[in-house]
């Protein structure tokens, strides 16, 4: 259960309709406590005895009889989903619609930028966050001139903390190494925000990840267990499947403009072993693809290991891993290579053909030893390499 805080009070334009319900009157002070109470605020029957007395918030004006009206005809209003109050609880709606917006973003089918689009869209979410909690906590999170007044924008409303100024406080509420991530991809956003960065998916995704699910627990921590995202954001479902050829080309995966990877191999330089490997910082997922010895264990898609297991301290980064590949003998070889349009292929062309290209060296990845001495079994990868042979001599096979 979220601890109540000093944050628990009303604020300004509620204590302007207090006063504007205490002198329309027909409303006792339970009757007015009711439509300033919500689930992520409790106030306390005291305060609204308070502002009748005048012994606190004298001085403060009452809302006027058309405020009062639109109050009145629009309350409740709160968000369906969480039960948030639109106005009471702007920062906390806008931090979740954020980070919902930026997954949203990064997931969708198109995007060439996906990245740089979410990046700066979460540090926007982040910084909705960190306001919500030094709200809540009673904490003043807005620039002063020399520790004086509050300093103000062209247009004369309140400077509020960047995010940056809000992880540097000493009562931040986040881990370490929840920081580390943040201070990264923001460092990240000041290379890009007017810059070119061609794309670099592939070379952050661990960080973005990590963003993704340290602001879904610390939302949880900071607020309560109902405004989580997982139901709002379920695991994505893709079209891609990685053949041999593109899981090379993502392992060689490493051009990032100089700009760029200059930032990054920064950051890093400060940065210990055991703050690179925190999951916090970055968080990297083995996909696994699995064949089941049942109906009901192949349609497991994912699987998530323990951090501190044995199988977790072996992925230090993206795994591309197959296991349970189908196994072919000589023979099946063979007949697929003639149901694919290459009739004339027979045994004996595919015996020189492994031969020549030295295929049963394991560290090719087209096979293995079979279960019993003496037998050989291939791979999908061999029987893709063999395709492209009889291809590469169509007029010998067909």
């Amino acid at each position: 259960m979220v601890k109540r805080s000093r944050g628990n009070k009303l604020e300004r334009w509620e204590v302007a309709l207090v006063k504007a319900m205490q002198q329309r009157g027909g409303y006792n002070d339970q009757d007015i406590l009711a439509y300033f109470t919500r689930p992520s605020r409790s106030i306390n029957h005291r305060v609204i005895a308070e502002i009748r007395t005048e012994s606190k918030h004298r001085q403060a004006r009452a809302s006027t009889a058309e405020e009062l009206d639109e109050f009145l005809a629009c309350w409740p209003d709160v968000d369906q989903g969480t039960g948030l109050s639109l106005r009471g609880d702007e920062l906390l709606i806008k931090a979740r619609e954020a980070m919902i917006a930026a997954v949203h973003i990064f997931n969708s089918a198109g995007l060439t930028f996906r990245s740089e689009l979410f990046i700066v869209t979460a540090v926007i979410s982040w910084t909705y966050l960190m306001h919500a909690w030094f709200k809540k906590e009673g904490i003043d999170y807005r620039y002063k001139v020399n520790g004086g007044a509050v300093k103000k924008t062209q247009n004369g409303e309140d400077c509020y903390w960047e995010l940056g100024k809000c992880l540097r406080h000493q009562r931040t509420p986040l881990e370490p190494a929840v920081i580390k991530n943040l201070e990264f991809l923001i460092k990240i956003r000041h290379e890009i925000e007017h810059r070119a960065t061609q794309q670099i998916d592939n070379l952050i995704s661990a960080k973005l990840q990590a963003c993704c699910l340290n602001f879904n627990e610390a939302i949880k921590r900071l607020f309560g267990a109902r405004y989580s995202l997982e139901e709002r954001l379920p695991i994505a479902l893709q079209f891609v499947s990685f053949s041999e050829d593109q899981r090379g080309l993502l392992k060689k995966a490493g051009n990032l403009p100089q700009h760029i990877q200059t930032t990054m191999n920064t950051f890093y330089e400060g940065m210990s072993e055991e703050e690179l490997a925190n999951p916090s910082f970055a968080y990297r997922v083995a996909f696994v693809p699995k064949i089941g010895k049942s109906a009901s264990n192949s349609d497991v898609a994912v699987e998530f290991v323990k951090a501190e297991s044995n199988e977790a301290k072996e992925i230090s980064r993206i795994l591309l891993q197959e296991i349970d590949k189908r196994r072919y003998t000589a023979k099946q070889i063979v007949e697929a290579a003639k149901e694919s349009g290459y009739p004339n292929f027979n045994m004996h062309h595919h015996t020189v053909l492994w031969k020549s290209l030295n295929a049963k060296q394991q560290d090719r990845g087209y096979g293995k030893p079979g279960d019993y001495a003496g037998t050989w079994v291939w791979f999908d990868r061999w029987l893709e390499r063999v395709k492209e042979h009889c291809a590469e001599n169509q007029q010998k096979f067909s």
